[in-house]
């Protein structure tokens, strides 16, 4: 799955162009995860839908989702803008921003400078880079240009010697343990555990995917995670804002 989104993003890649620059405010995306009283920093995906599970939300409103995510008191959003696979939209990163205080991650299947500079000019705060989707120098000069920019970059990595490799390139400043396998969608909480063992110290520690209650908060936060980024199980709620109070507060959603 991962090769074939990766093969219609090039073809993206040759017909993009460059919006004009959104007007919004910048937020930092690692101070707000750190400034938190609760269990761990929560990162609240907005997500329309996903190869494998197709229609995640029928009534999908981005903005009213951003709304209710910030009115919880999420420390960053996240916003998927593929178009092709998960129906999302540049624009629905920008519309959200207008709205919110809290930061603003692009999610993408980002590979090439030219989307650094588009997720720069459509307001993002900071964005995703794929260990499995780049070389480790390849990553590195992105989330160089990334910080250049003024963009900050959370670094995912889903297996061992994907994140053996980024390591030995540099230390991100945040890191992300994808616990869902992007080749064949298989997840496990474990993978946080396996990973938090060769994440650099001086990492933030974000774990991803597969995070439905608060004990699966608490268990990764056991194996070493300061953050959660948490979509599918919030974005199937009827109630929003009441869904990110019960999963923070040790209720199940």
């Amino acid at each position: 799955m991962l090769d074939t989104i990766l093969a219609i993003k090039q073809q993206e890649i040759e017909r993009l162009y460059l919006p004009e620059a959104a007007d919004v405010k910048k937020v930092s995306f690692a101070q707000s995860l750190k400034q938190t009283d609760q269990i761990a920093g929560l990162i609240a995906e907005v997500k329309k839908a996903s190869p494998s599970k197709g229609i995640i939300r029928d009534d999908f409103n981005h903005v009213m989702v951003g709304k209710q995510y910030a009115d919880a008191g999420v420390q960053a959003i996240s916003v998927l803008t593929d178009q092709h696979f998960f129906q999302g939209h540049r624009d629905f990163l920008t519309d959200i921003k207008k709205f919110v205080d809290v930061p603003v991650m692009r999610k993408d299947f980002i590979i090439d400078p030219l989307q650094v500079e588009e997720s720069k000019l459509i307001g993002a705060d900071a964005i995703l880079l794929i260990g499995e989707a780049l070389e480790p120098k390849k990553l590195h000069e992105l989330y160089l240009q990334a910080y250049e920019s003024g963009l900050e970059v959370l670094v995912e990595a889903h297996s061992e010697e994907t994140l053996e490799g980024i390591v030995k390139e540099f230390t991100p400043e945040i890191l992300g343990i994808n616990n869902r396998n992007l080749h064949t969608f298989e997840t496990k909480l474990a993978q946080t555990q396996q990973m938090a063992k060769l994440a650099p110290k001086e990492s933030l520690l974000v774990s991803e995917s597969g995070i439905f209650t608060y004990e699966d908060i608490q268990q990764v936060v056991a194996y070493g995670a300061s953050a959660v980024l948490v979509g599918e199980s919030l974005m199937k709620q009827n109630n929003i804002k009441k869904a990110v109070t019960q999963l923070m507060n040790g209720v199940n959603v």
